[in-house]
């Protein structure tokens, strides 16, 4: 029989991404299998092993859900394949999300695990929401209740509960809220204690509904609020107006579509989720290596060496011999992103267009070289660089080496308008997304007629425009800060 294998139960925080612990993050890198519940933010799971198994087993109001049973067999059951097992919350596994019931099963089969704490939503939501759970002069301790009654229909002591003068959090509360506040006014509590709801804190879709005992029942109809949300009463809910935050983000509740490379699309999303939107990811191009080793003996005869773009400088740094075969080359680079990603290799740009475009890279250089000197530049087999042109122009040499090929993702038309209804802009990064996603949705304009259309220069943007696409944003500095302040 093969060895038992290992669970991780573990917690994911709310919604932002970068509220998992690095300690989750490494237990999910590590998994051979992920089980993982509805309230985790779905870009938590791309950090899992290509090869790892997936497995969905949310609970929730909306869905029927699953017995807890089934959750229970299912972690033990890979852990008997010998598999280590993230088992992935929302929130932090102890904080009524029956954590202790998967550990007993563990327990009971003889199955090792560790407990991985997770930022609970009882502190972090109200945080996100610009509501302390605590403070000075306000509320000295905060108390939190699960709003569900128990299996046997018994319910919280609110004769008690009603006495506390600290901070009170209900999670789960929005079908029994009715209750929650009759028994607190019924029981003593000031009608006119301070109550706000929260509902899918610390994402996008973060809704903040403020009142007080006596109308927040008619307010919660009125805006007809559902789970996920969390109830916070109590006079820190006052502090809201001065504390909050996260809904004053640039892009705030923006739910944006990133088409780039599945490999480099991480990097756009993390920044469009800092700045408080939501990244939803589909990719339309893929990156393809085509080159092969560069030795000293295939730079010595030129003068100076030009990449445009960053992807470029990764193939080209992941196949270079000899770093020091690049010590009498002028380097050139197109956009802050191409000279950053230099940088990170210890590579130090002697010049940089003030137009990100490869043909302004070119005549740029010749302020760097003699004539009749040999120039290399790096580029994709779709890239506007034409040497030929260049040379004719100039009175340099200028000759390319293709790095890697851009390979268009076609896509079901159903995919893509599934997708599209769930975001408001579409970002373009090049021309060929913009190629693959007009071809997928087989030309229907009217299935883009409510998305907004971003672009990350003019280049981009005459295609979009060639294909009837509405250009409503473009950068001014072509890359991705570029087209995230144009969002702006």
């Amino acid at each position: 029989m093969a060895n038992k294998g290992k669970v991780y139960i573990m917690g994911a925080g709310p919604g932002d991404l970068e509220l998992l612990t690095l300690k989750g993050k490494r237990a999910i890198e590590e998994a051979d299998c992920v089980v993982y519940d509805r309230l985790i933010n779905p870009r938590i799971l791309d950090f899992a092993k290509k090869d790892a198994e997936m497995i969905y087993l949310g609970k929730g109001n909306t869905e029927g859900g699953v017995i807890q049973d089934e959750i229970n067999r299912t972690i033990i059951t890979k852990a008997l394949e010998g598999k280590t097992v993230a088992r992935v919350k929302g929130g932090d596994p102890f904080v009524f999300g029956r954590g202790g019931e998967e550990i007993q099963s563990l327990f009971d089969n003889g199955i090792s695990f560790e407990v991985i704490p997770g930022i609970t939503s009882s502190i972090s939501v109200p945080a996100y929401a610009g509501i302390p759970v605590t403070h000075r002069g306000v509320a000295r301790s905060f108390h939190v209740f699960t709003g569900h009654t128990m299996e046997d229909g018994t319910w919280h002591n609110f004769e008690a509960i009603a006495k506390l003068e600290g901070t009170l959090v209900f999670l789960m509360g929005i079908k029994t809220l009715p209750i929650i506040v009759s028994d607190l006014v019924k029981n003593g509590k000031d009608p006119k204690t301070p109550v706000a709801i929260i509902e899918k804190g610390a994402t996008a879709d973060q809704r903040v509904t403020v009142g007080t005992l006596e109308n927040i029942i008619e307010k919660a109809k009125e805006r007809k609020i559902v789970p996920p949300a969390i109830t916070i009463i109590g006079e820190v809910v006052n502090l809201r107006e001065t504390f909050k935050w996260f809904e004053d983000k640039n892009l705030f509740g923006k739910k944006i579509l990133v088409t780039r490379d599945k490999n480099q699309a991480g990097e756009f999303s993390d920044k469009i989720e800092k700045m408080g939107g939501v990244a939803v990811e589909l990719p339309f191009i893929e990156i393809e290596s085509v080159l092969s080793k560069v030795t000293p003996e295939d730079l010595k005869e030129y003068s100076a060496l030009l990449f445009n773009s960053p992807n470029g400088v990764r193939e080209f740094m992941k196949k270079i011999d000899d770093i020091r075969s690049l010590a009498h080359l002028k380097i050139g680079a197109v956009g802050s992103k191409t000279k950053e990603l230099l940088e990170e290799y210890k590579i130090k740009a002697d010049f940089i267009p003030e137009e990100y475009m490869v043909s302004k890279l070119a005549e740029l250089s010749l302020e760097y070289t003699k004539p009749g000197e040999k120039i290399l530049i790096i580029t994709s087999d779709i890239s506007p660089c034409d040497t030929d042109k260049f040379n004719s122009m100039y009175d340099r040499e200028f000759h390319k080496i293709v790095a890697y090929n851009t390979k268009k993702i076609i896509r079901e038309k159903d995919e893509v308008i599934k997708v599209l209804n769930k975001v408001e802009v579409v970002t373009f990064l090049s021309s060929s997304t913009v190629d693959a996603f007009y071809a997928s949705i087989d030309g229907d304009l009217e299935c883009v007629k409510n998305i907004k259309f971003a672009s990350i220069g003019p280049v981009t943007s005459e295609t979009m425009k060639k294909y009837g696409f509405s250009v409503d944003y473009e950068a001014k500095v072509y890359d991705i800060n570029g087209i995230l302040n144009a969002l702006k």
